[in-house]
C-alpha cells in the first residue's frame, strides 16, 4: 500500500483545487456567454447526455493533457516501436495526427515475454493458419465458432496452469465480467480485494451477489470479513449464504504487487470459501517455467478453485481463459453469455497462443522460451533496483515486470510524460479514475525484448526527467557506491 506523505498529500490537494477551481471559473463564464448568444446545445425537451457536472473532469482536466494519453503508434510494439505525431489547434481539445512517427523505447506495452513483435517460430504458424481458416470464424463457440485449434488451445491451457480443464474467451475484459455472474448469483458473497481490477468490479456488480471488500492484500482482514459475513449471513432474512467466492489478482495491474496467496488460500480453506484467481499479468510472466503466481510462490494449483487469465500479455495475442475442474467448465459452456452470444477468438490468434505456450514449455525444438523467462526475471529485477536507487518511490514486489512510479502532483503527469517522449521513451502515465485522486502514477512495463542497453537508455532518462521533474521522493544512493555496484554487475 502507498504511505502518502502529509506535505505531499497537501500539494496534491492544493493542485486539484486551484485546478476544480480554475474550472469551476471557466464553465461559469461559458454559461453566461451562451446565455448572451442565446445559444441552444440541446433540442427542445431532450435532457442534456453529458451534464457539467458529470463532465466536468473530462473537459477541464482530462482534455488539458490527453496528449499524454491514447498515443498511436505505427508498429509492432517491440522494445523499440514508432509513435505517431500528433498537434492541437484548439488547446487540446482534438487532436489530428500526422504522416510523421518518432521511434520511442517501449515501456509501457504488456508485451512481457517479446511474442507481439515477428518470432520466428509463432509467426509462420500464424500466418498459415490465416491462410487456412481465415481471420474470424463469424460464429459464436455454441454455434460454428469452435476449430480445431480452439479444442486444442483449451486442452494445452489446462496442462500448462495444472487444472483439468479450461476455456477460452475472445476478450480479457469479458473474462471476468462475463463469467462471474455465471458463477454466483443472487444469495451469494463475493469478496474483493480492494484494488481489483475494473473487470472484476463490474463482474461483480452485475452477478446479483452481495459484494464486499477486504483490504489490499491483507489476509488478516479478509479473515475478519468472512468470520463477519459468515456470522450475520444474507441480508435481511440471516440465511446461510449460497455460496461464497474470493477474488484476488495474482500481479496487481496498478501496484504490481505480487498476491499474498499462499495466506489468503488458507484462509479460504478455513473458512470454506472458493478462490478465484485473475493472473492477467502474472502467467508467462513470472515462475520458473512461467506458470504464475502459484509456482512462483508454491501453491498447488488444485488449491485454487478457479483460474483466470488472458493472453494479451505474455503471449502477444488476444482473449482470455479460465481453468477450473471439468464440472465447472462443463457448467460455464452451458450457461456464460460470451460463450454462447460472443464471436470465438480469432484462428490466428488462437495459434498465437499456442505457439507461444510451446516456445515457453520447449516444445518448439529450443530453449528460447527458458531464456525469455530468466530475461524478463533479470531485466524486471535490475530495473526497479536502479530505480530506487535513484530515489524514485517505486511500487511492487521483485520479479514484477509492472514497476509504478509515483507522480501524485496533476502537474507532474504531463511533465513527466512529455518530457520522456521528448527524449525517445515512451511511457504510460496512468490517473483518477484509473487510480485513486490523489496517487496519480507512471506505469513501467518491463519486456525480455529489451536489451541491457535498452534498460539504461531509459534509465538515463527517466533519472533525467526525473530530477526536472521533482519525483525523487527519496534520498538518492550515494554515486560512488551506486557505480561500484554498476561495476560488479556489469562484470
Amino acid at each position: 500500500m502507498v504511505k502518502l506523505p502529509y506535505l505531499t498529500a497537501l500539494t496534491t490537494l492544493i493542485s486539484y483545487g486551484l485546478l476544480f477551481l480554475f474550472g469551476q471559473i471557466r464553465d461559469l463564464f461559458r454559461k453566461i456567454l451562451d446565455l448572451l448568444k442565446f445559444k441552444k446545445v440541446q433540442g427542445k425537451g431532450y435532457a442534456p447526455i453529458c451534464l457539467g457536472l458529470e463532465d466536468f473532469y473530462t473537459r477541464r482536466l482530462y482534455l488539458r493533457i490527453q496528449d499524454c494519453f491514447g498515443r498511436p503508434i505505427a508498429s509492432a510494439p517491440d522494445a523499440w516501436f514508432d509513435v505517431v505525431e500528433r498537434y492541437s489547434n484548439d488547446n487540446n481539445k482534438t487532436l489530428q495526427r500526422t504522416s510523421n512517427t518518432t521511434k520511442c523505447l517501449n515501456l509501457g506495452s504488456y508485451n512481457y515475454l517479446g511474442f507481439a513483435a515477428a518470432d520466428e517460430y509463432c509467426t509462420p504458424r500464424v500466418i498459415e493458419s490465416l491462410k487456412k481458416y481465415s481471420s474470424s470464424t463469424c460464429s459464436v463457440r455454441a454455434d460454428g465458432g469452435t476449430t480445431k485449434l480452439h479444442t486444442e488451445l483449451e486442452e494445452l491451457v489446462a496442462r500448462f496452469v495444472g487444472k483439468p480443464a479450461a476455456i477460452l474467451f475472445g476478450m480479457g475484459y469479458a473474462t471476468n465480467s462475463a463469467i462471474i455472474p455465471a458463477l454466483i448469483g443472487k444469495g451469494g458473497l463475493i469478496i474483493s480485494d480492494s484494488l481489483n481490477h475494473n473487470s472484476i468490479v463490474n463482474g461483480s456488480r452485475g452477478s446479483g451477489a452481495v459484494v464486499r471488500v477486504f483490504q489490499h492484500n491483507t489476509p488478516s482482514h479478509l479473515e475478519e470479513v468472512l468470520r463477519e459475513q459468515i456470522a450475520e449471513g444474507q441480508p435481511r432474512t440471516h440465511r446461510p449464504w449460497k455460496k461464497i467466492i474470493v477474488i484476488v489478482e495474482g500481479i496487481y495491474s496498478m501496484e504490481g504487487e505480487l498476491c499474498k496467496l499462499p495466506e489468503i488460500i488458507a484462509v479460504c480453506k478455513k473458512y470454506k470459501a472458493y478462490t478465484y484467481l485473475d493472473e492477467a499479468h502474472s502467467i508467462g510472466a513470472i515462475g520458473k517455467s512461467g506458470r504464475g503466481v502459484c509456482e512462483l510462490l508454491g501453491v498447488d494449483p488444485a488449491d485454487v478453485d478457479i483460474m483466470m487469465g488472458t493472453f494479451t500479455k505474455s503471449f502477444g495475442s488476444c482473449g482470455g481463459y479460465i481453468a477450473a475442474s471439468k464440472e465447472i467448465i462443463r457448467h460455464l459452456k452451458h450457461t456464460c453469455p460470451a460463450h454462447l452470444y460472443a464471436t470465438s477468438m480469432s484462428p490466428p490468434a488462437v495459434q498465437q497462443v499456442i505457439s507461444a505456450i510451446k516456445v515457453i514449455l520447449g516444445e518448439d525444438g529450443s530453449n528460447r522460451g527458458a531464456q525469455k523467462l530468466a530475461q524478463i526475471r533479470e531485466n524486471s529485477n535490475f530495473f526497479r533496483s536502479e530505480l530506487q536507487k535513484m530515489g524514485f518511490e517505486v511500487l511492487g514486489d521483485n520479479d514484477s515486470p509492472v514497476m509504478p512510479i509515483m507522480l501524485y502532483n496533476p502537474a507532474k503527469i504531463p511533465a513527466f510524460s512529455r518530457e520522456c517522449l521528448n527524449q525517445n521513451v515512451a511511457v504510460v502515465t496512468v490517473a483518477f479514475p484509473a487510480t485513486p485522486l490523489l496517487l496519480a502514477r507512471a506505469r513501467i512495463c518491463i519486456s525480455a525484448s529489451h536489451t541491457r542497453e535498452d534498460l539504461i537508455k531509459g534509465l538515463e532518462v527517466i533519472s533525467k526527467v526525473g530530477d526536472l521533474v521533482g519525483i525523487k521522493y527519496f534520498p538518492v544512493e550515494p554515486e560512488k557506491v551506486a557505480a561500484e555496484e554498476k561495476l560488479k554487475k556489469l562484470e
